[in-house]
């Protein structure tokens, strides 16, 4: 059939089949397959290079190794020695059998050491933990203290406080510092040519005092002099003496206090009327006004010195004289 004359011709054209010792020479493989040539090359070439590509593969599926050790065989060659000799085996053996030998007591110091650090590192942990344990307890005992000693800096901030208060009020009112504030003025004037009796006098002044005192008075000066609980008001024939001080009318009284309350109260006390009778009596005259802002000096030196008393029980001995203590600004 023409194509696998076809086939046969091209397969002629590309190999050159060897078989033992006999050669097929291909030269003429311009012919196609099945037909002699004029001297009869037909005859050389085998069946085997006219056979089908597959059928051949299947044919012949051992390797060409595998064919020449059949070879070697069939002919009585000597075989390859399959095995090594017991010695070198048990050499082998014994070498293994020491390296896992040596693995096992390597691994055996390696637990023993992990073993020793696991215990050693879990020591540690739980003498961290006691550490921590104890210092939380400390940082809370501190934490109670802190409360405490911020509840106590806050109550004796607030006893501080009242105590400056305290102070600068009884500091007002004994003239130990100057002041400034509000208050009323009392300005008294005498008639001219006023005879003996209507002469302004220092009880006068003195009813003016304490009657502003009484009325809620924080600070009183007469005439610029600064009146304390150890100052006076007395007279020398006719002259008029304020903290041994002489003064002459016209006399300005000024106390500072609440202006909306002081000058009423005044009115209202024994000693505020009785003032107001001695000036209707005796001809003389007197103004009482409300001043925003009034500055009064502090009390002279020789009248600025404190004094203590103790306690005296029946039975026990009697303490000395109260000693004063000059002070010092």
């Amino acid at each position: 059939m023409s194509s696998e004359a076809d086939r046969d011709e091209l397969r002629t054209d590309t190999e050159l089949v060897t078989d033992g010792p006999e050669e097929v020479d291909l030269s003429d493989r311009h012919l196609p397959a099945g037909r002699p040539d004029e001297h009869g090359a037909d005859d050389k070439v085998p069946a085997r290079v006219r056979m089908p590509l597959l059928t051949l593969i299947t044919q012949q599926s051992l390797d060409q190794d595998y064919l020449d050790a059949a070879e070697r065989r069939a002919a009585g060659a000597p075989r390859a020695p399959i095995g090594r000799p017991p010695r070198v085996a048990a050499v082998v053996i014994a070498i293994f059998g020491l390296m896992v030998s040596i693995a096992f007591v390597q691994t055996s110091r390696n637990a023993d050491v992990a073993t020793a650090s696991r215990d050693t590192l879990i020591r540690r942990i739980e003498a961290q933990r006691d550490r921590v344990a104890r210092q939380q307890e400390r940082v809370a005992a501190l934490r109670d203290r802190n409360i405490s000693l911020q509840r106590s800096v806050t109550r004796l901030t607030g006893e501080e406080q009242a105590a400056q208060v305290r102070n600068r009020r009884l500091q007002t009112r004994t003239g130990f510092v100057a002041v400034t504030g509000p208050g009323v003025r009392v300005l008294i004037e005498q008639v001219e040519d006023a005879d003996l009796n209507q002469q302004i006098r220092d009880s006068d002044l003195t009813l003016v005092v304490n009657g502003l005192w009484q009325a809620g008075a924080e600070a009183i000066s007469v005439n610029g002099l600064r009146m304390t609980a150890q100052s006076g008001i007395s007279a020398t024939g006719t002259a008029i003496l304020v903290n041994k001080v002489g003064v002459a009318p016209p006399f300005t009284i000024e106390a500072i206090g609440d202006t909306r309350t002081l000058a009423a109260r005044f009115f209202d006390t024994t000693t505020g009327l009785a003032f107001a009778d001695v000036a209707r009596d005796y001809g003389m005259t007197y103004s009482v006004d409300n001043v925003e802002r009034l500055s009064l000096p502090a009390a002279p030196a020789t009248y600025l010195r404190l004094g203590s008393a103790q306690v005296y029980v029946p039975g026990e001995k009697r303490p000395g004289p109260d000693r004063e203590e000059p002070f010092i600004s």
